[in-house]
């Protein structure tokens, strides 16, 4: 390094000093609060992406793809997020940053796809918490219709503002707890399924394979309904991605986020394709409202009710409607983040980059949240149809995102390679150099043929408009800034593989868990 970048380096470890253990830290670019401990960061990788899309998003899917179309699905973007998660696990454990994968795009692809990038994510997590504040709206007329869904949403909203203002342990803490109902729910649910599955139903039947042999099943809508479900099913993985953005505020990222991106992804996993092929077992595909413009009911408050106890299915909307809100909190955080790396970066204006007494981004929050208010439009056009339009907008941004990981894992390891610095990543991602091309490819595709639907029988405007406008909006966004700025493209040689740098191993012991409940959590994650 130069003297005068030396001289800066040394400047921001003196104003912010380095944890003991935490590694080699060559500069940092960010003043966030390291606050996450590493029970909290495995946690909020369960409640950032177990939400929304897994218990409403199914719904629409079996009644859309029916039963095999949607396991098939889930199974195929599963594996995609996978090693999409390998890379980006990769990259985040060498270069521990807020900013994650938006920042890696700009810093080892090129400064204008950085900022077409991070805007799109911004956009898709504002959006994202939107999408959770309607689904609240949706589950509340399990109960009542009576009382407005907007007044519901504008509660949740005010109490996750607050919640993502107060403080990075204040949001740690509630999604900590929130993600660990979601767990305790869906392995209950695993049973409940099986036990409704062989008899355990207010018929006292045995239903076995029944619902994947009624008429148009097990591929409901043939290759239209099977394509269409991919983007549902990528709007419900989406989320596992931005777990590396909490590597900012995260102790020891270094060992975190490496055991994170290994462990917690095989729990989602597991969690994901068995509940997808139980719903598909216990509920047909032709039940009443699973998806339609004005309501949408969970598969998993079915089921429940299929037991025949009387507060079964109460009691499940009621873990389902706060694993949504969990997942809203997951994506406000993540946007008042991605917001302030945007201004750090002087790719947004420089109050989004303020910061409260308790080093949170309120102000990048606020922001955000403004845009989440999107939800009250659920007045006008309907709740379920308002849901849907932006479940299509979140499911292709996180497609665009996973495409841009494999681009930047690809440039990283070459500029690693260049410049002979492999040897110091902390964790190596396995299926280089095939899954980085498999996960750019294989989005790509998908990216383009799941739209099927918006043209066949019919074509539907609006839902091509929502399954395709990110892209042209993207592009847009690339060409303006990179001709405004005359960016290039990173030349390998040149690539900053310094700041923010962590590469020394790491042999602080993790915080004990304690009591045995806790020791059942980690367990679980």
């Amino acid at each position: 390094m130069n003297g005068k970048h030396d001289d800066d380096a040394a400047e921001k470890r003196d104003d912010q000093p380095a944890d003991h253990g935490e590694g080699i830290v060559f500069a940092r670019s960010d003043r966030l609060k390291r606050s996450l401990s590493a029970r909290q960061v495995q946690m909020i990788a369960i409640g950032g992406t177990i939400g929304t899309g897994l218990f409403l998003g199914s719904g629409k899917s079996l009644a859309v793809g029916g039963p095999a179309s949607m396991l098939l699905c889930y199974a195929i973007v599963g594996a995609i997020v996978f090693i999409t998660m390998l890379s980006l696990g990769e990259m985040s454990a060498f270069v521990p940053v807020a900013g994650s994968f938006c920042s890696f795009a700009g810093r080892f692809v090129d400064d204008a796809f950085g900022f077409a990038l991070t805007w799109n994510y911004w956009f898709n997590d504002a959006v994202s918490t939107a999408s959770d504040l309607v689904a609240l709206q949706l589950l509340l007329r399990y109960w009542t219709v009576s009382f407005p869904g907007w007044a519901l949403s504008l509660i949740f909203w005010a109490v996750l503002i607050a919640v993502n203002v107060a403080s990075v342990r204040a949001y740690g803490e509630l999604e900590y707890w929130l993600s660990l109902l979601k767990i305790v729910a869906i392995m209950a649910f695993i049973v409940v399924g099986i036990v409704v599955n062989v008899g355990g139903n207010l018929d006292g039947r045995y239903i076995g394979g029944e619902n994947w042999r009624l008429p148009g099943g097990p591929f409901v809508g043939g290759i239209g309904g099977f394509a269409s479900v991919f983007v549902t099913a990528s709007f419900a993985y989406g989320g596992t991605e931005s777990i590396a953005i909490t590597a900012g505020e995260t102790k020891n990222p270094t060992k975190t986020m490496p055991r994170v991106v290994k462990n917690v992804f095989w729990r989602i996993l597991f969690f994901y394709i068995l509940s997808i092929l139980l719903i598909g077992l216990d509920v047909p595909y032709t039940f009443p409202g699973l998806n339609s413009k004005t309501t949408s009911t969970s598969p998993f408050t079915i089921v429940f009710q299929m037991t025949g106890a009387h507060a079964a299915g109460s009691v499940i909307n009621a873990v389902v409607l706060s694993s949504v809100l969990s997942a809203g909190n997951h994506a406000l955080f993540a946007a008042g983040r991605l917001l302030y790396t945007l201004a750090i970066e002087g790719h947004a204006p420089s109050a989004f980059a303020r910061l409260g007494a308790n080093q949170v981004p309120w102000v990048a929050v606020l922001a955000s949240a403004f845009v989440a208010g999107l939800c009250f439009a659920s007045s006008f056009v309907g709740a379920g149809q308002l849901w849907t339009w932006l479940q299509n907008i979140v499911g292709v941004s996180n497609q665009l995102s996973w495409i841009a990981i494999g681009i930047a894992s690809i440039r990283f390891r070459s500029g690693l390679a260049r410049q002979n610095k492999t040897h110091l990543l902390p964790f190596r991602n396995w299926t280089y150099p095939w899954g980085p091309w498999a996960v750019v490819i294989l989005n790509s595709f998908l990216v383009l043929v799941q739209g099927w639907s918006s043209f066949s029988p019919r074509f539907d405007p609006v839902s091509f408009v929502s399954l395709y406008i990110e892209l042209p909006i993207m592009l847009v966004m690339y060409l303006s800034w990179k001709g405004w700025r005359r960016t290039k493209v990173v030349s390998l040689a040149e690539m900053d593989l310094e700041t923010d740098v962590h590469t020394a191993d790491e042999d602080r012991v993790d915080d004990k868990a304690g009591h045995w409940a806790k020791r059942v959590a980690t367990w679980l994650v």
